[in-house]
C-alpha cells in the first residue's frame, strides 16, 4: 500500500507533539523542518528551538496564535498510540530524507560529486529511532559473558598461537593488517589464511592489486597440494586432482586482479555482482593490499599517504561491517623497519592513520637464517579486543610449498624443521616401501624403515587415498 505524507498527516503529526511532550522528546532527533511543507517548516522550527531553549513543547495556544494554524488537542494515554506514532513518524522522516537525496542528484551528479551522493542516500536509508537501549551492565553477567565467548561472527585464523593472543580469531566487521618490509611475506600471510579459512567452509574473496590472478592461484596450488611451484607443471594431473577433490569439502574462492588505485566502492561493486551471479555470499574479504587503494572521493590527495591511508582504511573498514564478513589485508613497513627485530607504530608506512583505524595490526619479521630453517614471527602492534600487544609468535613453513603453520612445541623441530607440516607433498609424502630381494634364499621382504629413494607411487589410487587422510 503506498503511503502519501500529505498536509494532513503532517498536521496530526505536530499535533501529536504538541500534545505529548514525551513523544516528541524520543523523536525529536530525527526530524528536520524541511521534511514538512509550507508554514509546517516554521512551526517545527520553533517547536526544535523552543524545546532546547526552555526544555519543554510549547502550549498548543502558543503555536497556534503565532502561526494562525488549528492544532488540535490529542488526549490518549494508551502506549499503542505513541508506538503507531513514532513507527509513522520515523517512517515519514525517512522518505522525506530519502525523496530530498534524489530530487539533488542530478545535479551533484553533474558536478561529479559521487562521493557526496552515496553518503547522502546512506545517512538516509539510516534514519530511525533509537529503540535499542543497550547492555545493562548488572544484569545476568554470566550469560553476557558467554554470549562473548560463544558468539558466532568470531573465526580462527587457522594458526593456533594467533589465535590465543587473539583470545579466539577474528570477528567480522573488522580489519586485520599484516605489516611487513618489501618481500617480507605479506601476499603469503594473506594467501595463507585465505587457504585456512577455505578449509573451514567459508567463502572467501581474494583482491589482489600487485600480482595476476593466475600467479596468486598458482601459489595456492602450491600451498594446497604441497607440492613445489617449480614442479606444479610436472605433475599437472596430480594437482588437478587433488584440487577438484578438496573443492568438494572447501568452501568457494574467487581471486580478481583490480589494477593499484582501485576504491573501495569499485571492491564493493565486485562483491554485489559476485553475490547476484553467484547465489554465494562472501564470509571473507581479503585485499592484497591496502597501500595500493585509492579513496572513494577525488577530492582526497592521494599523494598525501597520512589522509589517503585513513580515507582508505575507514573506508574498507565500513565496507566489512556493511558486509558483515572478516577483513584481512597488508600493509608496507618503511626503510627503518628493514633490519628491526622489533617494531613500533611509527614504522608502519604513512603513519597512525590507519593504525588508529584498523582492529588488529599484526608485523612479519625473518631474516635470511630465518628462513633457511622456514620461521617467520609475528609480532602483535594493535589488538582492539585482546592483551596481546606486544606479544611476538613463532610460525613455520614449508620452504617448499610456502605453507604456514604453527610453530611444533617439540624441542627437536625449535630448528624449523618442516618434518611435521601440515601441507606434505602428495607424492613425496606417501608412505613408501622398499622392496629388497634375498638372492640366497629367493626371499622377499619389506623394511619399513627407510623411505625408498626410488619407485614413487604415481597411481590413481595411492593419490586418493593420500588426499582422503
Amino acid at each position: 500500500m503506498t503511503f502519501r505524507y500529505n498536509t494532513d498527516v503532517q498536521k496530526f503529526l505536530i499535533s501529536f507533539m504538541l500534545s505529548n511532550p514525551d513523544a516528541f522528546a524520543r523523536c525529536q532527533a530525527i526530524l528536520n523542518p524541511s521534511y514538512f511543507e509550507g508554514r509546517f517548516k516554521k512551526v517545527v522550527r520553533y517547536l526544535l528551538d523552543y524545546s532546547q531553549q526552555y526544555r519543554k513543547v510549547p502550549l498548543h495556544e502558543d503555536v497556534n496564535a503565532q502561526f494562525q494554524l488549528d492544532f488540535e488537542k490529542i488526549y490518549t494515554n494508551d502506549e499503542r498510540d505513541t508506538k503507531a506514532f513514532l513507527d509513522t513518524v520515523e517512517k515519514f522522516c525517512r522518505h522525506k530524507a530519502i525523496e530530498a537525496v534524489i530530487l539533488s542528484g542530478p545535479e551533484m551528479l553533474e558536478r561529479d560529486e559521487y562521493g557526496d551522493l552515496e553518503r547522502k542516500i546512506k545517512e538516509a536509508l539510516l534514519i530511525s529511532l533509537q529503540n535499542d537501549l543497550g547492555t545493562n551492565y548488572f544484569s545476568d553477567p554470566k550469560l553476557r559473558l558467554l554470549a562473548l565467548r560463544d558468539k558466532n561472527n568470531m573465526v580462527s585464523t587457522g594458526w593456533r598461537d594467533v589465535d590465543q593472543k587473539l583470545y579466539g580469531g577474528l570477528n567480522r566487521g573488522e580489519i586485520t593488517l599484516f605489516a611487513g618490509s618489501s618481500g617480507a611475506g605479506k601476499s603469503l600471510f594473506l594467501q595463507n589464511i585465505s587457504l585456512n579459512w577455505l578449509q573451514m567452509g567459508l567463502n572467501v574473496i581474494y583482491i589482489t592489486c600487485e600480482l595476476s590472478e593466475h600467479l596468486t592461484a598458482m601459489r595456492l596450488d602450491s600451498m594446497l597440494t604441497g607440492i613445489p611451484t617449480r614442479e606444479l607443471f610436472k605433475k599437472l594431473d596430480e594437482v588437478e586432482l587433488t584440487v577438484k577433490l578438496k573443492a568438494k569439502n572447501y568452501g568457494r574462492l574467487q581471486i580478481k586482479y583490480m589494477p593499484p588505485g582501485t576504491t573501495t566502492n569499485g571492491i564493493k561493486a565486485y562483491m554485489k555482482e559476485f553475490e547476484i551471479q553467484t547465489n554465494i555470499k562472501p564470509d571473507a574479504l581479503v585485499v592484497d593490499y591496502l597501500d595500493l587503494l585509492y579513496p572513494n572521493s577525488s577530492r582526497v590527495n592521494p599523494s598525501d599517504l597520512f589522509v589517503k591511508d585513513k580515507f582508505v582504511t575507514e573506508e574498507l573498514r565500513a565496507l566489512a561491517v556493511e558486509s558483515n564478513v572478516l577483513c584481512v589485508s597488508a600493509s608496507q613497513l618503511n626503510r627503518s623497519a628493514v633490519q628491526e627485530m622489533d617494531h613500533d607504530q611509527s614504522m608502519i608506512a604513512g603513519g597512525l592513520s590507519k593504525i588508529n583505524t584498523a582492529d588488529n595490526v599484526l608485523t612479519i619479521y625473518t631474516s635470511d637464517a630465518m628462513r633457511q630453517r622456514g620461521e617467520y614471527r609475528l609480532q602483535f602492534l594493535k589488538t582492539r579486543s585482546s592483551s596481546g600487544v606486544g606479544s611476538k609468535v613463532l610460525l613455520n613453513y614449508d620452504i617448499n610449498s610456502l605453507r604456514i603453520f604453527d610453530a611444533d612445541t617439540d624441542e627437536s623441530n625449535t630448528s624449523g624443521s618442516i618434518a611435521k607440516s601440515k601441507s606434505i607433498s602428495i607424492s613425496s609424502g606417501l608412505n613408501r616401501t622398499t622392496v629388497r630381494v634375498d638372492t640366497k634364499n629367493s626371499e622377499i621382504s619389506n623394511n619399513d624403515q627407510k623411505p625408498a629413494t626410488t619407485g614413487h607411487f604415481t597411481g590413481l589410487k595411492e593419490i586418493m587415498n593420500r588426499i582422503k587422510s
